[in-house]
């Protein structure tokens, strides 16, 4: 099942020039990539409703989950409109620090505010977490995470009015570090989460961590035949060049320590 990673609908490059690293797509492929889905015969389902389906073995083949991280506001602006037509849902994780009652414009992007949040919730379009700050959370101490995941949740709820349930981990998600993503799974379930995605490359299936479903980014590269093949499969090899680069990096310090002695 796949879970599509967006992020800016714009032609803003947010300063990375490799297309396997940008996040934004323009609003024509965009546009493209939504009535593919449609006339493929694609409906969206939130996260609550995929696991509900894997868990029930359901007929989930032409189905995909939506998602948009950060709350920036292109998505009122420039994808709404083309969302509603298709008659497709998403969910907006959202940095709740970057939401305010008047539009932020940080780094000449500008993000969402809480009455265009609520407008888009009465079209049916969801929210979730996506911490207060959108930290590095491994560099955060107990007391900041807690803060970070807590309040994040206690804030959209107080402004929307219905429970926040899912959480999307912020940066490059760190799989191998067991003894952490334990924490946060401690941490996610007390504050009273009960699914999560994050950066780990793949299609989301019974075999993954609730909390932590892997996801496919989609950018303003993905044409039609590559976007149909990550939505098939295609891409999920690459969880294991990307787990591979972590593992490297996460041992780099000691291996170069060990060769300097």
């Amino acid at each position: 099942m796949p879970v599509l990673m967006y992020h800016s609908i714009s032609e803003n490059l947010f300063g990375k020039s490799h297309p396997y690293y940008q996040i934004n797509t323009t609003s024509e492929v965009f546009s493209q990539q939504m009535r593919w889905l449609r006339n493929n015969g694609y409906r969206t389902l939130d996260t609550n409703e995929l696991l509900r389906g894997l868990e029930n073995r359901e007929d989930l083949s032409k189905t995909v989950v939506i998602t948009f991280d950060d709350g920036y506001r292109d998505f009122y602006t420039d994808a709404m409109d083309v969302m509603k037509q298709c008659g497709f849902t998403a969910t907006i994780y959202l940095a709740t620090d970057r939401i305010q009652d008047k539009s932020l414009r940080i780094e000449g992007v500008e993000y969402l505010t809480w009455r265009d949040v609520r407008e888009l919730q009465q079209e049916g379009i969801r929210f979730g977490s996506h911490t207060v700050t959108h930290p590095d959370m491994r560099s955060l101490g107990p007391e900041q995470i807690e803060y970070e995941l807590g309040c994040s949740k206690e804030r959209m709820e107080d402004k929307l009015g219905v429970p926040v349930d899912s959480f999307a981990y912020p940066f490059a998600f760190p799989e191998h570090d067991k003894i952490f993503t334990h924490y946060l799974e401690d941490v996610l379930t007390n504050c009273g989460f009960e699914n999560g995605v994050c950066t780990i490359l793949g299609r989301a299936s019974l075999a993954k961590n609730k909390f932590f479903l892997p996801r496919i980014p989609v950018n303003t590269w993905d044409d039609e035949r590559f976007f149909e093949a990550k939505i098939e499969g295609g891409y999920d090899w690459l969880h294991w060049v990307q787990a591979l680069k972590k593992s490297f990096d996460k041992n780099r310090p000691l291996m170069q320590r060990a060769s300097c002695g």
